[in-house]
């Protein structure tokens, strides 16, 4: 299935994460099954809040299609959009968002808020719980880690 293919390009995107001692996170854009734009958390080390995956991503594929509307896009990401990743691909007028683990501490499409309830102009397609297991694991090792 697709959704898993390139859930598991987010997947690689957070390791490198990881890899960077930054929170595993990793979102890719797809469109017209070809990868558009790929990013993960940096953070800590850019030293900004802003730098979450799915906004790098997103300003990543803005800059590939000369365009801040990412019209026939996916972007998939290892763990539910906090309300900040959430209004971006909203606003980017992303029709579609795949994600991997549910955030209960911040998870936007539904688990904490649901801002694709329809109230806002813009109404992606989400689907949650993609590899999730998989997604949910390279967080709680990461913090595992981190806490030792």
């Amino acid at each position: 299935m697709d959704d898993e293919k390139w859930m598991r390009a987010a997947i690689e995107q957070a390791l490198l994460a990881e890899e960077m001692d930054e929170v595993p996170i990793g979102a890719v854009i797809v469109r017209d099954g070809a990868l558009i734009a790929a990013a993960h958390n940096t953070r800590e080390t850019d030293k900004n809040p802003l730098c979450h995956a799915e906004v790098s991503a997103i300003a990543e594929a803005a800059q590939a299609l000369r365009g801040w509307r990412l019209p026939g896009c996916t972007l998939y990401v290892t763990l539910e959009p906090c309300p900040m990743c959430a209004g971006a691909a909203i606003n980017a007028r992303i029709p579609r968002i795949v994600f991997g683990a549910y955030d209960k501490k911040a998870g936007a499409f539904g688990t904490l808020y649901d801002l694709a309830e329809g109230k806002l102009n813009h109404k992606p397609e989400v689907t949650g719980g993609v590899l999730e297991e998989e997604c949910a694991q390279l967080l709680s090792s990461y913090f595992k880690k981190k806490r030792k």
